[in-house]
């Protein structure tokens, strides 16, 4: 029984984010971009694409080419 806790304990340290990144919601942030057919940008968009959301809560921005 008590490897059970052993267990749990190893699986709470494997998906504790590091402080200062959002680990799992960033990751899946930057998923839902390219599956809308987008980039992560650091700074911002080219000329010649549209903002359509965030890839990390650090202020990275997600563009595509405009329509």
């Amino acid at each position: 029984m008590r490897i059970h806790y052993l267990l749990f304990v190893l699986l709470f340290l494997v998906f504790m984010p590091l402080p200062g990144s959002g680990g799992v919601i960033d990751t899946l942030k930057r998923y839902y971009c390219k599956a809308r057919g987008g980039r992560c940008a650091l700074v911002s968009c080219l000329p010649r694409e549209e903002l359509i959301g965030s890839c990390s809560m650090k202020g990275r921005k997600c563009c595509r080419r405009r329509k």
